[in-house]
Formats: C-alpha cells, structure tokens, sequence
C-alpha cells in the first residue's frame, strides 16, 4: 500500500512540527516514488519519533473525550477509575475505542477555563467536567455545542446548569448527589458523637455557589436540634489553615466541613488540622476519613462518577445530552476511623457503627 493510499489519521495533540514532517513524507510521495529512498525514510523516523507518546486513531474509529477536573490526579484515582467503569458499561474502553485527555485543577479554579478553551481549539468530541459546581459552571459559559457531561454535588438546577432534572435541554447533562442538603443528619451524627456539644463551626468557601444553599440548610437545622452555629470561612489553602486558629477562638465543640471541591481536595491537610486542633468533626466523603477524619457522612461520589463515565458513553454512542435526565445518586456512605476517635478520646456507640458502612480500625 502507498503512503497516499493509507487510512487517514486524527491526532490529538499533535504539534506543527509533526504535520511538517508528514506533509514533507506525503510530497516525497506524490512525485513518484514507489520506493522510499533514505532521505524519506529518515524523514518518516523523524516524525514517528515525534508521534511518540501522542495518541491518535483511525479517522472516526476514536472519539475524543476531554476531562475536566477542579482537583488533582493523586486525590482523584478512586473517581477515575469509577469513571472508566461506567465508560465500560456503556461499551466504551480507554484507549481501545475512546481516547480521554485529562486536565486537572490541583485544587486552583482559575484554570479550569483556559483548559476548557484548549479542549475546544482542540475539537474534542465531549467534555467531562467533574469536580464540583466550578468546572460545570465554566463550561457552560464557554460551550454551546459540544457535549458537556457534569458532575456536581448541588441541584444543578438552582445554578442554572440544566432547565430540570428530567429535562436537560441544551448540551448538558450528568450526575449529581446529596451533598450541601445533609446538614440536618450531620448534626444529628454530631449529637450522636459529642452528646455534650453546644457550639458547632460550619466551615465553608465563601466563593462556592453551593455555600449559600448550605449555610441556608444548616441553620434550618441548627434551630431543630437546639445547637449555636458559627459560621467560618475559607477560599484558598493559606486560609483553612487561619480558619483552624479561628475554631479554637470560638471555642466550638464540633465542626462540619462543608462540601466543596476546594476542600476535598485537600482533604488530608483538613482532616490533620482538625486532629491537630483536636476538635471532632464530620466530612462529607470517605477520603476524609481514610485521610485520619473522624467521621464522613454523604452521597457516594463513586457512584455518580460511574453514572458520568456511562452518560459519555452512551452520548459517544448517540444519544442527546438533552434527552437523557440528570442523574441523582441517592446512596449514602457512613464511615467512622475508631483510630482517630480514640485519639480525640471519643467513645463511638455501638448502634452508630452498626450503621456504619466501613469502619476504619
């Protein structure tokens, strides 16, 4: 088969100088000669050792999937692999016959545009953006037509991602799960933990737009369950820690952290601090307390990461973002670290770890 005569490539990624090459290959070609010299073979190694490490596929054969992501790699491997597992179930595997370029965050929300503007120069065919409310959000204001699929803890709705649940419209749809809506049942567990609290700090960022949702249902709970709520905030990695010495000031008796990407990203530096400052407190994922947290309680965000992985799939393979609904992961995990309890000298009731769905010794 001649150079000319071979299945055409799409490449992602690829540089000027690759396309130089190839086009110096393709002419060499052209004018006649059926057999490389080795001029055009040195030529053709010079550009296959700059493809090294760049992915590309047979024109159509492998769609291009771009992921966006507020956190980083390291803290994100259990999500990505959830993510892989619904591509899977849709029929879709990585590097196989769907190619995914990830983009992470490491936890500054600042960069997640100019990584949504280069997927979109770069003619991705969906754009996965995970995280929390800030990558949706992004994409929304900068992509119209190309297929967005989100995964957020917030009603989607309230923040103007979708127009319902049931009903997407336009080019987005995804997963969400309970997230800012347990506080009630947070300080129940609380309650539960600490019988003798009286102040309880709900520790949020000020910029996330689900804080106003939070802050609105936990002081509804506060008032049920006849407890003072103090409210500290944080945006940046500096201020969490300014926000522990504040704790102390305030000399609260527990502390709930509240859901937002910023945090779960560091949730090992939180879930420290609070163990530092000895004050028992309540997260929201299981990275919290794998990371030394005493107690998380929320959705399962393994769960709508799945669903994420599954919905780019089935768009891939056909489907319109507007016609399939929002999903809303309605599981919720319960783990307790006894170590860390023991070290805040804590006595963890036998009912509640009972209940609980891993219990970490």
């Amino acid at each position: 088969m001649e150079l000319r005569d071979a299945v055409p490539i799409r490449f992602v990624n690829t540089t000027r100088p690759c396309k130089f090459f190839l086009r110096h290959v393709i002419r060499q070609a052209k004018v006649g000669r059926q057999n490389w010299d080795h001029s055009v073979k040195r030529t053709f190694l010079s550009a296959f050792l700059l493809l090294i490490g760049t992915s590309f596929s047979a024109a159509g054969e492998m769609p291009v999937i771009g992921f966006v992501n507020t956190a980083s790699e390291y803290s994100s491997q259990r999500l990505v692999s959830a993510f892989r597992a619904g591509l899977a179930e849709g029929g879709r595997v990585e590097q196989k016959n769907v190619a995914v370029e990830y983009r992470w965050g490491e936890d500054d929300t600042k960069r997640l545009e100019g990584f949504i503007d280069g997927f979109l120069r770069g003619n991705v065919d969906l754009l996965v953006a995970s995280g929390g409310s800030p990558a949706a959000l992004a994409a929304k204001t900068r992509l119209s037509t190309i297929p967005v699929v989100f995964q957020v803890g917030v009603d989607p709705v309230a923040i103007g991602l979708v127009d319902s649940l049931a009903r997407p419209g336009g080019n987005m749809t995804g997963a969400t799960m309970l997230a800012v809506e347990l506080g009630s049942k947070r300080l129940e567990l609380i309650k539960e933990l600490v019988p003798t609290a009286r102040k309880v700090v709900l520790l949020i960022n000020p910029k996330s737009s689900g804080s106003p949702i939070l802050e609105r249902d936990m002081r509804s709970a506060v008032a049920v369950v006849g407890l003072e709520l103090e409210l500290v905030y944080a945006s940046s990695e500096p201020e969490i820690e300014s926000a522990f010495t504040r704790i102390r000031q305030v000399e609260a008796d527990a502390l709930i952290i509240g859901a937002d990407p910023l945090f779960n990203g560091l949730a090992a530096k939180v879930a420290r601090l609070a163990l530092q400052f000895r004050i028992p407190a309540i997260y929201q994922f299981l990275e919290f307390a794998e990371a030394g947290g005493l107690i998380s309680y929320g959705g399962s965000i393994t769960d709508a990461y799945r669903q994420v992985g599954l919905y780019s799939a089935r768009i891939l393979n056909g489907d319109k973002p507007s016609d399939l609904p929002v999903q809303q992961s309605t599981r919720l995990e319960l783990i307790l670290n006894l170590r860390t309890a023991r070290s805040l000298g804590i006595s963890i009731p036998p009912s509640l770890i009972a209940r609980a769905d891993e219990v970490i010794e």
